[in-house]
């Protein structure tokens, strides 16, 4: 008896430490070559195990990573807590399919090479936590078919990185979309006059975690980090569906791409040097050589309809930012009873700021302050500033503005909650094969002439 109750114990703790593992998250973080792969590691998580574990080839973008990682453990405020394994080498993805220490891989590197990567993972029963964009031409779509397929028989996520689902001014004209009182419905829009759209403008020299940036050469190679017309603008279509259509499932018969278009940003030799840090440019940019300036295809536009509504989406990659700015966000969302409008200009002193235009104006106002009100459960703080008749500008709490390294630890959070549930939102899924279709959809039109 003494025998059995020993067994029946040593199986009972298993069976419990077994379940807890199921809901614990190790991280294996693969080619780090973005500074995203670090920012998911600038906060501490409960439900993540402190040791990471890195495969990764030898060279300075992973110890850019790793010196991130001691920084952030380092530093005054708040240190984490990280432990980092490294396992550098040629191998290292058959490594880290080989051992296999943690069950959620992040991969934040050279877009070219990133579906590979996401299929071995699901291949191999491994949770995918991937910053964009997760293809960037269309065989690589025909891969994400197959990834989505194999990782739900393996049952394991994939979940790309959507940190601007996170900006507050977003969430905020977001939501003001789904009051009708005050929005009513989103219009069909035209390809003029769109019912949505998104523009983006982002620099190639900046500042993060207070530091300059150094990108790696191979940044600036559209072959390997995919042209800007697929890249940033996987956040821009993935606010038009997640904001125009919420909750709702989107099929890629949906989405009609009526024109695109690409055009380079131009850099010299020593705006070159500045972002990366290097005398000369590598063979691989010699193509996108014209005399001794650098031409890169990181500019884009589409226009295009999504269940009968027009979209259009925009992203300009400037060499940097005016003194005292930085990446910009402008947004339009057009209502039958007003339009939801994001500027970030030198009236709002390059931050982004909403705005509300009523279309009629009659008892406009105590419907606004009404939902004003009740959107402060969500929003706490909240106000609206008349600024004309017709226009009101609302007014967001510094607290609620913790800026763009910050959404890493939100979206995060929201992973978490998903790996513990052992699965995405119904509309998640389907609305990413939709996102990355629009975007190859407007590579192939633009790339065709």
């Amino acid at each position: 008896m003494k025998l059995l109750y020993l067994l029946f114990t040593v199986v009972t703790i298993m069976s419990c430490t077994s379940t807890e593992d199921s809901n614990t998250v190790k991280l294996m973080t693969l080619d780090p070559g973005h500074f995203h792969a670090a920012l998911i590691q600038k906060t501490s998580y409960e439900d993540i195990d402190s040791t990471v574990d890195v495969y990764a080839p030898e060279g300075p973008e992973v110890n850019t990573f790793l010196k991130s990682i001691d920084a952030y453990n380092s530093r005054e405020n708040n240190p984490t807590n990280w432990s980092v394994n490294t396992h550098l080498g040629d191998n290292y993805l058959q490594q880290m399919i080989s051992e296999k220490p943690g069950n959620v891989m992040v991969v934040s590197g050279k877009n070219s090479k990133k579906i590979d990567y996401i299929h071995a993972a699901v291949k191999a029963g491994l949770n995918v936590y991937a910053d964009k964009p997760l293809v960037t031409d269309p065989d690589g779509l025909k891969k994400l078919e197959e990834v989505f397929r194999i990782a739900e028989e393996n049952n394991v996520l994939v979940y790309d990185i959507m940190t601007e689902r996170f900006e507050v001014n977003t969430g905020i004209q977001k939501a003001f979309s789904m009051v009708s009182s005050v929005f009513g419905e989103l219009v069909d829009g035209t390809p003029e006059n769109p019912a949505i759209s998104k523009e983006s403008i982002h620099h190639l020299f900046k500042y993060v975690s207070g530091k300059p940036l150094v990108r790696p050469a191979w940044f600036l190679d559209t072959e390997q980090q995919g042209e800007g017309i697929i890249d940033v603008t996987t956040h821009l279509v993935d606010l038009v569906q997640w904001e125009a259509f919420p909750n709702q499932i989107i099929k890629s018969s949906e989405i009609d791409m009526l024109s695109a278009k690409r055009w380079p940003t131009i850099l010299s030799k020593d705006q070159f040097k500045k972002i990366t840090g290097l005398n000369s440019y590598p063979n691989y940019l010699e193509k996108d050589k014209i005399e001794n300036d650098l031409h890169i295809y990181c500019n884009g536009e589409m226009n295009y309809t999504i269940k009968g509504k027009h979209a259009k989406v925009s992203v300009i990659w400037n060499y940097t930012a005016p003194e005292g700015t930085g990446d910009t966000h402008q947004s339009i969302m057009r209502g039958t009873k007003s339009d939801l409008i994001i500027k970030q200009g030198a009236d709002e002193n390059f931050k982004p700021t909403l705005y509300i235009n009523s279309k009629d104006n009659k008892g406009f106002e105590s419907k606004l302050n009404l939902s004003i009100s009740e959107l402060q459960v969500e929003f706490p703080g909240i106000k609206a500033e008349k600024i004309s008749d017709k226009v009101w500008k609302i007014l967001v709490p510094d607290l609620l503005k913790i800026g763009h390294e910050a959404h890493f630890e939100q979206v995060t959070n929201n992973f978490l909650k998903y790996f513990k549930k052992g699965k995405l939102p119904d509309w998640e899924i389907p609305n990413m094969k939709a996102k990355y279709y629009t975007t190859i959809e407007a590579y192939k039109l633009a790339t065709k002439n």
